[in-house]
């Protein structure tokens, strides 16, 4: 018998208090690796929206300016 490397699962009846940890399917684990994927990609986007925020507040700091100054010219 050979040991798979797939994450467990719990299964929680919650009607009858039942726990059951088993392997996950094939199917459960390809959703589950989209899943991660997903976050990583929401993780990096996350990550370059904030370093684009800090770059561009640091040229306004450069400028002399701040985000209430573009604010009051309506930008």
């Amino acid at each position: 018998m050979t040991k798979s490397n797939k994450p467990m699962t719990r299964i929680h009846n919650s009607e009858t208090n039942e726990v059951i940890d088993r392997e996950m399917t094939d199917e459960e684990y390809d959703a589950y690796q989209e899943l991660l994927r997903l976050q990583d990609v929401a993780t990096v986007q996350a990550q370059a929206k904030a370093q684009a925020k800090a770059a561009a507040e640091s040229k306004l700091a450069a400028l002399g300016l701040t985000t209430d100054d573009l604010r009051a010219l309506g930008l």
